[in-house]
């Protein structure tokens, strides 16, 4: 167990959560007194703010790298604490380039605080007061965009990514969470990047950091932290990137883990 870490990240879904999408007693206990014990708890996730504030973790973090490094958000006091977006002009580019590359696609954005998707883009989660509404992704491509969401009905993620790929070329960064949509950030933004710039605000090296992660999202912050961490039931990629292999997510893993990490600091 290192012993010079200072910072713990870690992703959320398929990490730090069970499949049902919520925190155990002994995560949220292992949370807890990591920061007891001083060191700096950070969520890292794709997931927007809003869906971090539903899962009530302020007693075990105090701030959200959300939207794959997009946004930096306060969890105690629900606001945003920086956003890095997609200038306008290249989010319009990719909305009707990607439409004409995979006609039927269909898109969502993340947009500050609030969301924004096409009538036809399916979403699962209820409306809350941060909900920007739904219309032409032409329209809601000029807001500021901090993740832009595409999927389409009837092609698979792995047909649509290198179609959506060789239309951003470098003006964006595409990613995925999950097996249904990918994820497109402005240039550079990664959690690695947005991890990178929080550390140094608060001189915390790379070195002294443990990024744990699941998906190829995470990867690029487990190749920058100090210690690269993978869940038992981790993307074949993430796991052979990793220096470590816990527990899987549905075994409270980040949880032992945390709990290993305390003890070495006592």
């Amino acid at each position: 167990m290192p012993a010079a870490i200072r910072l713990v990240a870690t992703d959320l879904d398929g990490t730090l959560l069970q499949p049902d999408g919520t925190v155990t007693p002994r995560a949220r206990a292992a949370l807890r007194a990591a920061r007891a014990r001083g060191l700096r708890v950070v969520l890292v996730t794709g997931r927007p703010p809003r869906g971090v504030r539903r899962l009530a973790l302020t007693d075990c973090a105090e701030v959200a790298i959300c939207a794959n490094g997009a946004l930096l958000y306060d969890l105690a006091n629900d606001h945003l604490l920086d956003q890095r977006t997609i200038p306008a002009a290249v989010a319009r580019r990719l909305v009707c380039d990607l439409r004409q590359a995979a006609p039927g696609v269909v898109f969502a954005a993340e947009a500050g605080l609030a969301f924004w998707r096409e009538p036809a883009y399916p979403t699962g989660h209820p409306l809350d007061e941060h909900d920007g509404g739904v219309e032409d992704a032409l329209g809601f491509a000029t807001r500021g965009i901090a993740k832009l969401l595409a999927r389409h009905p009837r092609m698979a993620q792995k047909l649509l990514l290198p179609l959506a790929e060789a239309v951003a070329g470098g003006d964006a960064v595409i990613t995925r969470s999950g097996s249904e949509l990918l994820e497109i950030s402005a240039a550079g933004v990664t959690k690695a990047s947005a991890l990178q710039r929080l550390c140094a605000g608060s001189g915390v090296a790379a070195a002294e950091v443990v990024a744990m992660g699941d998906m190829v999202n995470d990867l690029s912050m487990l190749r920058w932290a100090g210690r690269a961490v993978a869940v038992a039931n981790a993307h074949p990629d993430v796991l052979a990137a990793a220096d470590e292999v816990i527990g899987a997510n549905d075994s409270d893993g980040v949880a032992e883990y945390l709990e290993r990490l305390v003890v070495a600091r006592l």
